[in-house]
């Protein structure tokens, strides 16, 4: 693969209300940051400390968000829709750093 070859188009993102995307924005930055404070994947405390400290404000977005659209009436979450937008934004490897590796064997 050439370096130098211009990347492919990623495909549009589904249409969101913004407290949609607000969402999906808010819960993948929330899933990167409880990544980096996997202790079973984080190498250093520092890292995982600042991680947690952020996670705070970020996890504080999600429930913004979430509160805003049950204010609407806004009751279900579409996931066919939210899901699709979440797999456009990488999040199944975003996403992938929250779970325990498997074990090496001994």
């Amino acid at each position: 693969m050439n370096p130098s070859a211009p990347r492919p188009e990623p495909p549009p993102l589904p249409a969101l209300t913004r407290a949609e995307a607000e969402v999906v924005d808010a819960y993948l930055a929330v899933a990167d940051l409880v990544g980096r404070i996997n202790p079973a994947r984080s190498e250093h405390t520092y890292g995982a400390l600042r991680a947690a400290q952020a996670l705070v404000s970020r996890a504080t977005e999600l429930r913004d968000a979430l509160t805003l659209m049950h204010r609407r009436g806004e009751s279900e979450l579409h996931t066919g829709t939210l899901g699709h937008a979440l797999r456009i934004l990488d999040g199944e490897r975003r996403t992938f750093r929250v779970t325990i590796p498997p074990q090496s064997p001994p």
